[in-house]
């Protein structure tokens, strides 16, 4: 039998079509929801399903006025990947208007905390602040705090709340830091790093700085298992670093172990930020770890999404050098699927690219042998996973921001 969910739609509009089911299978809802006054105005919000074993062809076509009061137009919707949004692309700032208030109280704060001890290590700190970031970490903690509290009928973010998304973006400044002084990168979002500006010891002190009144907040939080999940992140990126510096041009490099870097490397600061944004909204422990699943498997779609661009950007549009952890000896999953398929890419990584042309061969041989398309997948699987952690919250705009946030991160390689 088949089993089909009822669509919620709470909207005023036309040229709603949806098509039957050709197979047994499942298939669950599309919502549209006009949510009215979200922090001061009004917002339309969206999202769709997943749907298995289940053919459907749907058509839909709404304009909606928007918070900034333009419209956004969502239509010919073929399919139910998580990556098909038609329209208008989705956007940061679309996806934090429900906590836009909360990030800009966390800029305010951010800039108190880090510069009231020392203006130059705060320079040196405002250089990553300042260059583009989306504040994705932060965000995602205000989300899933709203979308929480409103289980147990909190009213308002707590003060722990907000502490928890400054602590959160100061550990993922500081790693971003220290990561550039690895690395060697002269460029981060197109502006010079912190060490390229100042040296590489103020790099470094700016650093541990950061990660040291991270800290020192966290330990004031005074809730152990926030304080015990958070450090474990600190612990998790010396281990990314160690296993990617001893690991680099190992062409047996296997896939599981790419997935435990990335989740030392990325995955385990947002997991860790969602999973004790739950806590401290009084969440049980099966909604807690539900967060924990969902922001390692948006963290770990996010990384392989990242690896895809790596190939398929420019340098401009990165803000980095192209293909710069293949020149490196970083193997990651378009690489992996692609040895897999073709074994003269083995041969010339194992080089370390000694021959003049080596590299562009190797990146055009990730890009023929179905590196990208198996590495696509592998996001769009991760993406799913984090998206049906999320069932376990009720129906709300913060929910579907974070919904939201799974297919932004898709759409950025559709």
């Amino acid at each position: 039998m088949m089993s089909l969910t009822s669509k919620s739609i709470d909207f005023v509009g036309k040229n709603l079509i949806f098509g039957g089911c050709c197979s047994n299978g499942s298939f669950d809802s599309y919502i549209v929801r006009n949510y009215g006054k979200v922090n001061g105005g009004s917002k339309m919000v969206w999202c769709k399903r997943r749907s298995t074993q289940c053919g459907v062809s749907s058509v839909m076509k709404i304009v909606e006025p928007t918070l900034n009061g333009g419209t956004q137009a969502i239509q010919g919707l073929n399919g139910l990947d998580l990556k098909s949004y038609s329209g208008a692309p989705i956007s940061p700032a679309q996806l934090f208007d429900v906590v836009a208030d909360d990030l800009k109280t966390l800029n305010k704060n951010l800039q108190s905390i880090v510069g009231a001890e020392n203006p130059v290590l705060m320079s040196a700190a405002e250089q990553i602040f300042s260059a583009g970031g989306k504040r994705m970490r932060p965000a995602l903690v205000f989300l899933v705090s709203r979308a929480t509290a409103e289980l147990l009928g909190l009213n308002e973010l707590t003060v722990k709340h907000r502490r928890l998304a400054e602590i959160i973006e100061m550990i993922h400044t500081a790693s971003l830091i220290h990561d550039d002084v690895l690395d060697e990168s002269d460029l981060r979002r197109g502006k010079e790093t912190v060490h390229q500006l100042f040296g590489t010891r103020v790099a470094v002190l700016a650093g541990d700085f950061m990660f040291a009144q991270s800290s020192w907040y966290l330990a004031n939080l005074e809730n152990i298992e926030v304080i015990k999940l958070i450090s474990q992140v600190i612990k998790d990126f010396a281990s990314g670093e160690i296993k990617q510096a001893s690991s680099l041009f190992d062409c047996d490099v296997q896939l599981d172990e790419y997935l435990v870097k990335s989740y030392y490397k990325t995955a385990s600061l947002i997991a860790a930020s969602t999973k004790g944004a739950a806590i401290f909204s009084g969440a049980d422990n099966i909604i807690a770890e539900k967060m924990y699943e969902y922001g390692k498997n948006l963290g770990l779609s996010f990384q392989v999404v990242d690896d895809i661009l790596d190939f398929t950007q420019s340098a401009e549009q990165l803000g980095k050098p192209a293909a710069t952890d293949l020149s490196k000896g970083n193997l990651t999953a378009p690489v992996i699927f692609a040895m897999e398929k073709e074994p003269k890419l083995r041969d010339i990584i194992e080089s370390e690219f000694s021959e003049p042309g080596s590299l562009d061969e190797a990146i055009e041989l990730v890009k023929s042998c179905g590196g990208i398309e198996r590495a696509q997948e592998l996001a769009k699987e991760k993406a799913d996973l984090a998206i049906q952690n999320l069932r376990c919250l009720p129906q709300s705009a913060f929910r579907l921001a974070l919904e939201d946030m799974v297919a932004y991160n898709l759409q950025r390689i559709s």
